[in-house]
């Protein structure tokens, strides 16, 4: 099949076919005009990949699974799910930072709020905190 036909039945755009193509997670053989046409097998695939990308995998990490579904093993079963539950440590442990930083966030917008509040009542402070006018 051609990669409009890819595109369509996999619901992904010719742009994302090409960029997989070019990372080494799928193939294609060529026409003698240039071409692109894949195997029947390339729609799963694409489902695959969509699957690891939603699951906040990148591409390399991806190319690193591969072998368990190119050619299944223990050995290549083991592997990927090592490799699965790095990428998992590594999304909680983004998640715990983002945590942080929004609470740090939160903080600063109740001092700016506290801020705004002793303004209103026309309480003035000698020298207000930075942190306060942070988001006015």
């Amino acid at each position: 099949m051609r990669i409009g036909e890819l595109a369509a039945r996999t619901g992904v755009s010719v742009r994302a076919l090409r960029y997989y193509e070019e990372q080494g997670l799928l193939i294609s053989t060529r026409s003698t005009s240039g071409q692109r046409h894949y195997m029947e097998q390339a729609v799963e695939r694409v489902l695959f990949l969509q699957r690891m990308y939603a699951a906040g995998l990148s591409s390399r990490t991806i190319i690193e699974l591969l072998p368990c579904i190119d050619s299944p093993s223990e050995e290549t079963a083991d592997a990927a799910l090592k490799r699965m539950a790095e990428e998992r440590d590594r999304l909680t442990d983004h998640i715990a930072e983002l945590i942080r930083t929004r609470d740090a966030l939160d903080t600063l917008m109740a001092t700016n709020r506290a801020h705004r509040e002793r303004l209103r009542a026309g309480v003035t402070a000698a020298r207000p905190d930075p942190a306060e006018c942070v988001t006015r």
